[in-house]
């Protein structure tokens, strides 16, 4: 998959194409299936796929301090879109400059002037162009003027409910990874680099791996969960409990992500792992000695082994 950062960076003699656009955060299965239509129509007509995305999410340009959680960092995004078969992933700089483009410029320059677009896929509730005036009218509209079609692809629900970022953010932030994971078509991912933390986890048997996550990271809801743990150069993953939030038997009060990974010992620090989570075992609990809370650990290291089989 070629990767081009501006739709500035299409190379001379760039033919025509199979154009799909959103933020997609998440790579959900909406997504999957807008960008999985977008490709299967590009090889029927024998050009080439591109997805259009944007970067940084156009919330925080549009609406200062709005930016929200982000399911999938750019890299993971990329990761995703290229397992989906596409030919270029082109990430747009979501500038206030370009916040203001009027849709009609914005399907002019992009579409048709740099892309050669000879069909768009959008989902049905598309909208483009300042103050997203454009929706999916409009541009059949403008593919009728410039000479490309139009094909909106269906929203995926499953038991009424529709799939898409926002769902899956609340999900995450509720804790309820199952249902995100549902809705992802995999289970959500939190990504950090391993930095010191307080080494009470050694001081009790259970060395966590405390992981310093973007700014931006949608972290799933304090407790105690049930997760795959990764990292590059590992073959297979480990099991891991995990633990989010402030430890309160301990007066903490900074909210972290701690990993205790199951059967390994080895020194992960400077480490970036990977954690995709499986299961909500407990809500975070304060004790108020030592031993009920390693005996509560032990548990936990339990009945992570029997989520993740």
């Amino acid at each position: 998959m070629q990767r081009w950062r501006g739709y500035e960076a299409v190379p001379g003699g760039w033919g025509r194409s199979v154009v799909t656009i959103g933020v997609f955060d998440g790579v959900h299965r909406g997504h999957q299936a807008t960008i999985g239509h977008a490709v299967a129509r590009a090889r029927e007509l024998g050009v080439r796929s591109v997805v259009v995305t944007f970067d940084p999410h156009p919330a925080e340009v549009v609406r200062p301090g709005s930016h929200p959680a982000v399911l999938t960092e750019p890299a993971r995004k990329a990761e995703l879109v290229e397992a989906l078969g596409v030919d270029v992933l082109c990430v747009v700089p979501f500038t206030p400059e370009f916040s203001r483009l009027p849709a009609e410029q914005f399907v002019h320059d992009i579409l048709v002037e740099h892309l050669h677009a000879a069909l768009v896929v959008v989902g049905e509730n598309f909208r483009f162009g300042h103050r997203a005036a454009g929706d999916v009218a409009l541009l059949e509209r403008l593919g009728r003027t410039f000479g490309f079609a139009v094909e909106g692809a269906p929203l995926v629900a499953a038991d009424g409910t529709v799939f898409s970022s926002t769902y899956i953010r609340a999900c995450v932030a509720a804790g309820d990874v199952g249902p995100a994971a549902a809705a992802l078509g995999r289970p959500h991912r939190l990504e950090g680099v391993v930095v010191r933390g307080d080494q009470r986890g050694r001081e009790l048997g259970f060395p966590t791996a405390n992981l310093l996550c973007h700014r931006y990271a949608a972290v799933p809801a304090d407790g105690i969960y049930a997760a795959r743990l990764s990292w590059r150069g590992r073959s297979e993953p480990l099991a891991a409990a995990v633990s989010i939030g402030t430890n309160p038997t301990f007066s903490g009060r900074e909210r972290r992500v701690e990993a205790y990974a199951l059967d390994f010992s080895g020194d992960l620090y400077g480490e970036r792992l990977a954690l995709d989570f499986v299961a909500h075992l407990r809500e975070q609990r304060r004790y108020d000695a030592i031993e009920p809370l390693v005996a509560q650990m032990n548990e936990d290291v339990a009945r992570t082994r029997a989520a993740l089989g």
